[in-house]
């Protein structure tokens, strides 16, 4: 017999949430996901729970409705997204507290988790529509960045941090790798200033019109607490909005190819 699963509590571009046990809920991944797909994340956040930070345990793989899930420890708490859209005058505490909660990921260490390089390699790769010699550019860039095997999140935005009477609690740890903090940065300051926000996003227009500010007092705290290699940053941003064309997203393309096209970014990959 197949569990009726109700209404999801969440949706998202690859899975959606629902309740599950009464302290677990299960992410089902979309028809289009393999087994594969399940039990690579289910890994990885074991390894990342491995690494000592507070995150949601992961349990089993399930198989239902014809989709693939994997059941976690559930977690009573709103989004920083959602409780930001509904106090909106909490805009800088809410930037603050993404700021430290980034550092606090960086200062632990990932065992047996990929490196950023070749995540960043292979979405490149299969970025269909970088002309050949701007790819080759990137790549060349890429295997010259530092490195280092600081804990990266690879999808930290305000929906990923919960809200919790123990604290925030970050999840969605399925492109969690290792390499250089500011790898990581990049990538979050790609998400606060240039991703295409669903159009039935709660708070749309508020984020819209907030999330440039945001990013910018999430970057100035961010670079006082680790002011270390702070110059890297240019460099990682233009690879990472190479990598973010594989993903595909819907209306993304030319805002990506402006960003990565543009003269500052051939200055920095330029740089030795």
């Amino acid at each position: 017999m197949i569990r009726r699963l109700g209404q999801p509590i969440a949706r998202g571009r690859t899975a959606d949430i629902f309740a599950w046990e009464p302290d677990q809920i299960l992410k089902l991944f979309h028809a289009d996901r393999s087994l594969a797909s399940a039990e690579y994340e289910a890994r990885i956040s074991r390894l990342v729970h491995a690494s000592g930070l507070a995150i949601p345990a992961v349990g089993e793989i399930i198989e239902t409705h014809g989709r693939y899930g994997l059941t976690y420890e559930r977690i009573e708490g709103a989004s920083l997204l959602n409780d930001l859209v509904a106090r909106p005058w909490t805009l800088m505490r809410a930037a603050l507290t993404l700021a430290e909660l980034h550092t606090t990921i960086h200062d632990h260490h990932g065992a047996d988790l990929p490196t950023i390089r070749q995540r960043l390699e292979k979405n490149i790769r299969s970025a269909a529509s970088l002309p050949s010699s701007v790819e080759a550019q990137l790549l060349d860039s890429l295997s010259t960045l530092h490195d280092e095997r600081s804990l990266l999140h690879g999808d930290f935005h305000p929906d990923n941090v919960l809200l919790t009477t123990r604290g925030p609690i970050i999840i969605d740890w399925n492109d969690a790798t290792v390499g250089d903090p500011w790898a990581d940065v990049a990538r979050t300051s790609l998400l606060l200033t240039a991703s295409q926000l669903p159009p039935d996003a709660p708070g749309r227009l508020f984020i819209s019109a907030g999330r440039r500010w945001l990013h910018r007092v999430y970057l100035k705290r961010y670079t006082k607490l680790r002011p270390e290699g702070r110059a890297r940053l240019a460099r990682w941003q233009p690879i990472v909005a190479a990598a973010r064309l594989a993903e595909n997203i819907p209306g993304e393309r030319d805002r990506l190819m402006a960003l990565i096209m543009s003269p500052s970014t051939a200055s920095s990959l330029r740089a030795p």
